[in-house]
């Protein structure tokens, strides 16, 4: 943002209304015009958009830069601390593939990561994808997969130009670094390579932008003479694709937040039809690894609610042919299961704090890895590689930089092979990461992961910015980030509440914070800030939210209900028209996302329930605290008309209080900008929005 001397007036959304009845129950929306009704054709062509809805945002963006125009010179500041943190040239360890180790490293100054490989035990490497160069005649580009072939002459992948999430697909030629004639649109961006290395499976899109077909590809024909391998037939499932734990075969993955059901296609046989592994039934989950003729399903199968583990042979895998292999054990949550030849590695929760338990499947002797910190992120990075003994694991915490550890299974000896450079330095000692419990209105404890400065008096007095999700059973890990040093060290604590709706502490912890539960998300989220207030780190007013997609929900609803006790509130990307979204059954994600939210166009009870929270629906005259909704025009998972209708009626109805903002990002999708240094610049709105709302903006700047 550049600088802006003189606040011009809010834009005022003309109201026309349009009102419609369900379940006996009439809903009257004053901002519906604000979706394009060709907005299929916006996702794939930005310029398509209803000049109306164009002024309106365009005026609205202007608004926001007159408003906070004025702190250009400490986001300014804010991003030449964030990219003094990041290493440049940064590269990952190289995983190791046959003759091969592949690789991915930035160059100084780039934006987009470029792909590599270098013989297995070093030397000099090769790249064969450069994103920088691939990325110069686009205004937005961001890779979606890349897979070298089998045979390691080949590298298929994808990239998305619009933000929009359509994928491209193209072949590679390792030996002549130019790409095949081959162009394959539309796809979810993943690809599976067939063992002969001729054919490729990938997932298309349709035109409501859902995954529900699967083709196959050969090289040298065009994508109209590709063959349909699979069709999902049920609008609320999505269809993905990825190689098993052995490289055998390609697994076609379905399923909503639910359900799920799983098929084989044996990669030496590419033709031939998908074997299904276990029919859908309803509220049954599983996921498959395969190891000779045997498959190890991870499932929540026989109310295993925090999943266990099973076998079953490769040759008859059917429900009925299930044997527990590691029983349901209430309250250790298995995350994921991992398979090599010899050893079955699995991630496990218990108490909100992650673990890895290693297995010999010769003597079925297990061991885990252990870890000293009060709040820690653990992540299994995988291989390509099935035979071999090397567990590949990060570890990091709010204080410690992410470090990347090899560790042999048999030996039981970790090496270190990577720690996270932070080129402008970093003392982890000088920082501070605890965790507290806040209890929820109906006793729940909820776990609050917490940073800050060492020497932090407990006073009140400091301003906190409290980040929340909630939703589909996704953990929020204390991990590091470099970037939030930057509000910590001008005496912000930052702190992540771990609520009901994410899978923190197991879940039964989702469960109960899904559908009729939603609120608790909302309400723990509440209880969160009063127990950081309770507990001196920060008093009322002096507390942003923060929340992104579903998060964003969080944000609009803890508004609506707790409101007085933020100084502001960041909204990404806000699933904030939950009624409106749930109804239409066109938009990509509504028909998977039932099992979420409910059915509001089937059932009058979900239909009552969404209406009850649902933050669009639920704005009232009153006050409200500071508010900041960021949007991204070709965004297909949260439409970019959420944040502009809410922040519409917001500004329409309440009482006093705000400022409230709209910012729309006109040329990216749900991710926001696609360089790694571009999407600094929308980390720094974000951040001096948050010193401005805590009324630290003006002494911020250095």
């Amino acid at each position: 943002m550049t600088q802006a001397k003189t606040p011009s007036q809010p834009p005022i959304a003309p109201r026309r209304p349009h009102a419609f009845t369900r379940h006996g129950i009439t809903v009257t929306d004053d901002y519906a015009w604000l979706k394009d009704a060709k907005w299929q054709e916006v996702l794939r062509d930005p310029k398509a958009l209803d000049p109306d809805i164009r002024k309106y945002l365009d005026e609205e963006n202007v608004y926001t830069e007159s408003l906070l125009g004025h702190t250009g010179v400490l986001q300014k500041t804010l991003v030449r601390e964030m990219r003094g943190r990041i290493k440049e040239d940064d590269s990952s360890v190289p995983s190791p593939d046959g003759p091969y180790a592949y690789f991915r490293r930035f160059r100084e100054g780039g934006q987009h990561e470029l792909f590599g490989r270098m013989p297995r035990h070093g030397g000099d490497g090769d790249i064969v994808l450069d994103g920088d160069a691939l990325a110069k005649d686009h205004k937005y580009f961001k890779f979606g997969g890349s897979r070298h072939s089998h045979d390691h002459k080949m590298q298929a992948w994808s990239a998305d130009t619009k933000g929009s999430e359509y994928f491209s697909i193209r072949v590679r030629d390792w030996a002549s670094g130019k790409d095949f004639d081959d162009l394959v649109e539309e796809t979810d961006g993943g690809v599976v390579w067939a063992a002969d290395c001729k054919s490729f499976f990938y997932v298309r899109l349709d035109d409501n932008h859902r995954p529900m077909q699967v083709w196959r590809h050969r090289l040298g024909t065009r994508q109209a003479d590709d063959a349909l391998v699979y069709e999902e037939q049920d609008a609320g499932w999505f269809t993905h694709l990825h190689e098993s734990t052995s490289g055998r075969f390609c697994v076609i993955a379905g399923g909503d937040h639910e359900t799920s059901e799983q098929r084989l296609i044996d990669l030496a046989d590419p033709e031939a039809p998908p074997r299904l592994v276990a029919a859908r039934e309803e509220g049954v989950q599983y996921s498959i690894a395969d190891r000779g003729d045997e498959l190890f399903i991870l499932t929540n199968a026989d109310d295993a609610v925090d999943f266990k583990i099973v076998t079953a042979p490769l040759g008859s895998p059917e429900r009925a042919n299930w044997r527990d292999l590691i029983p349901y054990r209430p309250g250790i949550y298995i995350i994921d299961l991992d398979l090599y030849a010899g050893h079955m590695v699995r991630l496990e929760r218990a108490n909100a704090l992650p673990g890895i338990v290693i297995r010999d499947l010769t003597s079925n002797e297990e061991h885990a890895i252990a870890f000293d910190e009060a709040a820690y992120s653990l992540d299994a990075m995988g291989s390509y590689e099935f035979e071999t003994t090397n567990l590949r694991f990060a570890y990091s915490s709010m204080t410690t930089p992410s470090e990347v550890y090899d560790y042999d299974m048999v030996k039981r000896t970790r090496t270190l092979r990577k720690r996270q450079e932070i080129p402008s330095g970093h003392v982890a000692a000088d920082y501070v990461t605890t965790r507290i419990t806040a209890k929820a209105l109906d006793g729940a404890e909820v776990p609050v992961s917490i940073l800050h400065r060492r020497g932090l008096k407990l006073d009140g007095s400091a301003p906190l910015l409290l980040y929340g999700y909630g939703s589909y059973g996704m953990a929020m890990p204390a991990s590091f980030n470099a970037n939030r040093l930057s509000l910590v060290d001008r005496g912000f604590v930052y702190a992540i509440a771990h609520i009901r709706g994410g899978a923190d502490k197991g879940w039964g912890w989702y469960l109960d914070g899904k559908r009729e539960k939603k609120t608790n998300s909302f309400d723990d989220f509440a209880a969160s800030a009063r127990a950081l207030i309770d507990a001196k780190y920060t008093s009322a007013k002096r507390i942003v939210g923060h929340g992104g997609s579903a998060g964003g929900m969080l944000m609009g609803a803890v508004a609506n209900r707790a409101g007085e006790l933020f100084a502001g509130i960041v909204a990404e990307v806000p699933f904030v028209d939950v009624l409106n979204t749930m109804l239409d059954d066109t938009l990509p994600l509504t028909p998977p996302e039932w099992p979420e939210w409910g059915n509001p166009i089937e059932s009058e009870r979900d239909f009552r329930t969404i209406l009850s929270y649902s933050p669009y629906d639920n704005v009232a005259a009153k006050d409200y605290p500071a508010i900041l909704a960021m949007g991204g025009l070709t965004d297909p998972r949260v439409t970019y008309w959420e944040p502009a209708k809410w922040i519409a009626r917001l500004r329409a109805t309440m009482t006093g209080g705000g400022p409230v903002l709209l910012r729309t990002n006109m040329g990216a999708g749900h991710g926001g900008a696609s360089g790694r240094f571009d999407r600094l610049d929308e980390v720094a709105i974000v951040y001096a929005f948050a010193l401005w709302a805590a009324g630290m903006a003006d002494k911020a700047e250095v």
